[in-house]
């Protein structure tokens, strides 16, 4: 039986981190050992907590792992006027790159931070030493979100959805999206995602997220040049069980459009992060050479 409450988690979490500040706003960061940089750009509704285990392996594999909380999620700020886009969030990752000392660095990128990372290596490719992709997209003009999070980008439906995002909902959702194998993660480690989700602002910041995705040509065409001619290696390693973001449409995508000889697909849902990080930090580790 775990001894530890939700609160305790995420002090943990904090107390293991360190706070910079990227033009005005003050940022969470996890960067923990030395060696070769590996730069991890999460997604929605979660921040560099989930990399929190694929870090730790990263470490033990002589590397340096760094994780930054997107302004609006996690223990970041959230400023009211901040321009949450896609496109500013790839500039907000180059600038905490340059404030972490990141001259090249090989970088990972996850859900959202998949088409924020591809933008920020396409504006970038003389720092980026290698990409793995972890469970994205890249066809942004053909993208759907999946169900589960549609209500979120809705005026009212959102806050209500958001409102309904306890502790008790988020580990169903959880079980049915986000992790095969919830076994080798204890309760209280759940539930910290909704307690990091609604933190200062309850949320408010995380719909505006949910409401401003870029979906335009110029933006796809510009996350192509991310995985096409370029002088770094790619690779993408698939949570092969994941119902939101499945392998045959959107792990055939990246596949095609990066022209990839295979995807690695491990016995994963979305969050692989969660019950596959050896195996992810394994594959990171591959293509960074160590």
């Amino acid at each position: 039986m775990s001894v530890r409450s939700v609160e305790q988690v995420i002090e943990e979490h904090q107390a293991s981190g360190k706070y910079i500040t990227v033009d005005g706003v003050k940022t969470f960061v996890l960067d923990w050992g030395e060696g070769k940089p590996v730069f991890c750009i999460h997604g929605v509704p979660t921040s560099s907590y989930l990399y929190r285990k694929v870090l730790k392996e990263l470490v033990k594999k002589e590397l340096r792992g760094v994780a930054v909380d997107l302004p609006g999620l996690g223990l970041s700020d959230r400023p009211e006027d901040f321009d949450y886009s896609f496109p500013n969030f790839a500039h907000f990752c180059a600038r905490a790159a340059e404030e972490l000392g990141l001259e090249r660095y090989h970088l990972v990128i996850h859900d959202i931070g998949g088409p924020i990372g591809f933008a920020l290596a396409a504006q970038n490719r003389d720092k980026i030493l290698s990409l793995t992709i972890l469970n994205t997209w890249i066809d942004v003009d053909k993208f759907q979100k999946p169900l589960p999070m549609r209500p979120y980008e809705k005026p009212v439906l959102g806050e209500a959805q958001l409102a309904a995002t306890t502790h008790t909902t988020w580990q169903l959702m959880f079980k049915g999206l986000g992790a095969s194998n919830t076994d080798v993660i204890p309760t209280e480690e759940i539930n910290a995602y909704v307690d990091l989700l609604k933190r200062d602002d309850g949320g408010k910041a995380f719909l505006k997220i949910m409401r401003n995705f870029e979906d335009s040509v110029a933006f796809r065409e510009l996350c192509h040049q991310a995985v096409q001619d370029v002088p770094y290696p790619v690779q993408a390693v698939w949570g092969a069980e994941d119902p939101a973001l499945d392998y045959e449409r959107y792990g055939e995508e990246i596949k095609q459009v990066a022209n990839l000889k295979e995807v690695h697909k491990l016995p994963a849902k979305h969050f692989l992060q969660e019950d596959q990080w050896e195996a992810v930090a394994a594959h990171i580790a591959a293509i960074t050479g160590n």
